[in-house]
């Protein structure tokens, strides 16, 4: 049987059909509600709302399919089962508490089986998005799409959703077994159904031993994990994850990531993910969405985000050490053309930068592309942080602050003069105006 949304633009279509329905108008804007003689409010999208005697009570159970009021239910796959197709599209979603807008039309789409990271400082509405398309916080404007379905007005369990939030959330008086198996039993499933769902959940997150036992007997990641199963069991069309792990340590934090991309990789399953660590971006995603003050910055993916920033801020937020930034001029010095900095500081750039000569930009160089050179600029060294594979070292070339993240471990002490050498190749240039994207 075919699903209809409960959308309000749907009521038009019954009052054409039926003349109860053409009898009783839509009573507000957004079309949830008639006004019936006794004056009282019934919603027209569920006919379990209406009074026994109500005529169009009858006609809404009978005709879901044709007028598209009311659920029209059927049963999902189980997780080896055929899926269905879920792309889920976002249209100029803006979200304003009271005169305050927080989000301003973001609008953004995930394919069939991607995985999208929605990454960006505290505050700049990625945790509201996500919450947007569970449901979770109503749309002041816009479209929120998932599969064929416009879900702005439906409830979070008529929206195909599961959700991962930072906390486990586990019923501590449950087991293992009973945490994930509660949303099927509340669904009045089959038991041989609940079994199945839930041992195939536990195979693929390695729970099976661990079924009969309590959240308490438990580590963090294994929490974590239980949680992730009471989503998988529920075969929904999306899976949202609120920032998962970032309750667990440095090391249960990587080897979680390699978890849920393996996951991925297994069910096939569109993603939603949101993190403020642009390392999980960075490692899971197929594209990041970089947010800022409730705008997007840049969608992409990892490479084309790293690579090719849009603008500054997206340059500085992706990659650890972050990107060094110098101000200077364009200019050509014997034929060679190089960034002019403050206190008389060359930087090589590459030819191709040349139609921005005698203009004033920011350069953007990666830590990883600064080396150690005899014949590079002259430098001192602040500290040096050893991080294994890496040294990384901070430092002064002039007034300005430079980090450097080299593959050897140079034989330098805080304060000693040190020489650098940048890759004019990998450079990027901004305008130091707005910080968008020269070259």
């Amino acid at each position: 049987m075919e699903q209809f949304p409960l959308a309000a633009d749907r009521h038009d279509r019954c009052r054409q059909c039926h003349p109860a329905c053409r009898a009783h108008p839509v009573s507000d804007a957004a079309g949830h509600a008639v006004e019936l003689p006794d004056g009282r409010r019934h919603s027209v999208h569920a006919s379990r709302h209406l009074p026994r005697d109500h005529p169009a009570k009858a006609h809404l159970q009978q005709h879901r399919p044709q007028c598209g009021h009311g659920r029209a239910l059927k049963r999902r796959p189980t997780i080896s089962g055929e899926r269905s197709m879920a792309k889920l599209t976002i249209r100029n979603a803006i979200k304003r508490y009271g005169a305050l807008e927080v989000l301003h039309g973001v609008s953004v789409a995930a394919q069939d089986g991607e995985f999208v990271v929605l990454v960006g400082p505290s505050g700049c509405g990625k945790s509201t998005l996500l919450r947007m398309i569970a449901g979770l916080e109503s749309i002041s404007d816009g479209e929120i799409e998932i599969g064929d379905r416009i879900v702005n007005d439906l409830e979070p369990n008529e929206r195909d959703i599961a959700m991962v939030f930072q906390s486990y959330a586990l019923y501590p008086h449950m087991t293992v077994r009973d945490n994930m198996a509660f949303s099927l039993k509340l669904a009045r499933r089959s038991r041989q159904e609940i079994e199945q769902k839930v041992n195939d959940a536990a195979a693929i997150l390695d729970l099976t031993a661990l079924l009969d036992r309590y959240p308490r007997q438990l580590s963090g990641g294994q929490r974590q994990r239980v949680a992730m199963g009471r989503a998988i069991v529920r075969n929904p069309a999306v899976f949202l994850f609120d920032e998962p792990l970032s309750n667990l340590d440095a090391k249960l934090r990587v080897q979680m990531r390699t978890e849920i991309k393996t996951l991925h990789q297994r069910l096939g399953t569109t993603m939603v993910y949101v993190t403020h660590d642009q390392m999980e971006a960075m490692t899971m995603a197929d594209r990041i969405v970089v947010m800022r003050g409730g705008h997007i910055e840049q969608i992409g993916s990892p490479h084309e985000i790293y690579d090719a920033p849009a603008n500054s801020f997206v340059a500085g937020f992706i990659g650890s050490p972050s990107m060094n930034f110098i101000d200077g001029l364009i200019a050509d010095r014997n034929g060679t053309l190089e960034l002019q900095a403050a206190e008389d500081l060359h930087w090589p750039l590459p030819e191709s930068a040349r139609r921005h000569l005698g203009r004033s930009v920011q350069l953007g160089i990666r830590p990883e592309h600064i080396a150690v050179d005899t014949s590079g600029v002259h430098a001192k060294v602040i500290v040096i942080e050893p991080t294994g594979s890496d040294t990384h070292l901070q430092l002064q070339a002039g007034a300005q602050s430079i980090v450097a993240a080299v593959r050897d471990r140079p034989s330098v002490s805080p304060g000693q003069p040190i020489r650098l050498k940048i890759d004019p190749m990998k450079t990027h240039l901004f305008d130091p105006a707005n910080g968008e994207r020269l070259h």
